[in-house]
């Protein structure tokens, strides 16, 4: 029987897809003076015109599979492809500047490429669905974390570094969706396990491949040092749709795919989740570099997020998704402000030389500022709201004991993110300041972008929740 492929309700993710291929072509053609602005109108309008055919797609479909099973069209699919269109635009808006210290330009055609690989693995409905998309959008990741113009040896250690890892774990998870096959004779998620051990080795270990992709503990070795090696531009995208990706295909498999090992998988996720919370939050404390301490500040946020997979509910999906999307435009808006303070030799990571920006950019360092107190969860912030809604589902599920572990660890990184804070305002400048130059339209947007997010979600959050509660998923 020859499967039939719905390309209507498919579009969002081939419309990303098409865009990038046009790119490479753009790369390939056009002259190298019109190469940057072409990318712009071309990215642009095709991650506009993806989140318009999705809005078209989930209004007129209930949910559904599609490709003969293998891609899901449900609530959570275009919840969560929603939330990584909206936070591309501005992750994109940071790579096409002529400064974002990116030594090529085919970096935007990368980045849709990895972008519709993204979509596919939330979407995922069938094992080997999940792997070939999660090998499309992490290999581009590979690639643009080693085109630094400048510390180009510290850029290539980092891609290094996260190609070697990444290629670990993508093993890991092929092989427990080798053992998930073996259980169930299927590699559809829904498909039922005759055989609990089995069952419950294969997706321990598709867990342990989704577990380093969101960079929880102990899969993180990798955050810290590519994040800080990686071009800011790409270390934002990263940052952002990464994690989210992967948090809407763990709640999938967990949800779906974990149902007949479920008294299993919670306690592990627990622990996970509070081994998370305080790695990220203790090691913060002691960073000096902006883009380490922003590194483990999302390596905490991850422990914060498997929280609420841990309440397994519809109220922890909804939860999820508004976390990843406060999260998401917030930490591009904190990547963004780090690109530009920067001296003659270029961005100035070192934390001690940030003082004074208070003073000098009071702008700038406001909108660093509302940043790190959304990230502390700060009341009338984006992320107090999504917080809140993290600790209500798990302590709906009997999780209350989670939620006071969460509690403690969110003062522990109040520590840190005050310390930014007095940084800037407070401590003495040093003798050579950095200053922050060139701030220009593109990244000026993106830092908008994230200080109205964290505003209007804080104080405005309820009809988002709405839009994320009661999330239909196929085969729950």
């Amino acid at each position: 029987m020859t499967p039939s492929i719905e390309y209507a309700q498919l579009s969002p993710m081939l419309i990303v897809f098409g865009a990038g291929v046009v790119g490479i072509l753009v790369e390939a053609f056009a002259p190298r003076r019109v190469r940057l602005t072409a990318h712009a109108v071309l990215s642009f309008a095709a991650v506009i015109a993806a989140l318009v055919a999705l809005v078209v797609v989930s209004h007129h479909t209930g949910a559904h599979t599609a490709v003969a099973g293998s891609v899901a069209v449900d609530g959570l699919a275009a919840a969560v492809e929603g939330v990584l269109l909206v936070s591309a635009l501005p992750a994109l808006a940071l790579m096409v500047r002529r400064d974002a210290g990116l030594t090529h330009t085919e970096t935007v055609p990368l980045t849709l490429f990895a972008l519709g690989g993204m979509m596919a693995f939330t979407s995922a409905e069938d094992l080997l669905t999940l792997f070939v998309a999660l090998e499309v959008f992490s290999l581009p990741l590979y690639l643009m974390c080693a085109v630094a113009v400048r510390r180009k040896d510290l850029s290539r250690e980092a891609a290094l570094k996260y190609f070697l890892l990444g290629a670990f774990s993508s093993a890991i998870l092929l092989f427990g969706v080798a053992l998930r096959f073996g259980a169930t004779g299927s590699t559809a998620l829904t498909a039922p396990s005759t055989d609990h051990l089995l069952g419950g080795g294969g997706l321990a270990l598709i867990g342990v491949g989704l577990l380093f992709k969101v960079g929880a503990v102990p899969f993180h070795s990798w955050v810290p040092d590519v994040y800080q090696g990686a071009p800011t531009p790409v270390t934002a995208f990263m940052a952002s749709a990464t994690k989210t990706a992967a948090f809407g295909a763990l709640l999938r498999v967990t949800l779906v795919a974990a149902t007949d090992v479920r008294s299993d998988w919670r306690p592990v996720i627990a622990v996970v989740a509070v081994l998370t919370l305080a790695v990220g939050s203790i090691a913060a404390v002691t960073q000096s570099d902006v883009k380490r301490l922003l590194a483990y500040s999302a390596i905490a946020h991850t422990g914060f997020l498997l929280i609420a997979v841990f309440a397994g509910s519809s109220r922890g999906v909804g939860a999820t998704c508004f976390y990843l999307a406060a999260y998401s435009l917030s930490t591009i808006g904190a990547f963004a402000v780090a690109s530009v303070v920067r001296d003659h030799t270029g961005e100035v990571g070192d934390l001690a030389r940030w003082a004074g920006l208070g003073r000098r950019r009071p702008l700038l360092a406001g909108a660093m500022s509302l940043f790190l107190l959304a990230f502390a969860g700060i009341p009338l912030t984006s992320g107090f709201v999504a917080k809140f809604g993290v600790f209500a589902a798990a302590a709906q599920q009997g999780g209350v004991w989670l939620v006071v572990i969460g509690v403690l660890a969110s003062a522990v990184a109040a520590v840190f993110y005050i310390r930014v804070i007095v940084t800037m305002y407070f401590a003495q400048p040093p003798e050579f300041e950095p200053d922050a130059v060139g701030i220009g339209w593109w990244a000026g947007s993106a830092i908008a972008i994230g200080a109205v997010s964290v505003v209007a979600l804080g104080i405005f959050p309820q009809p988002l929740i709405d839009l994320f509660t009661g999330l239909s998923m196929v085969g729950r």
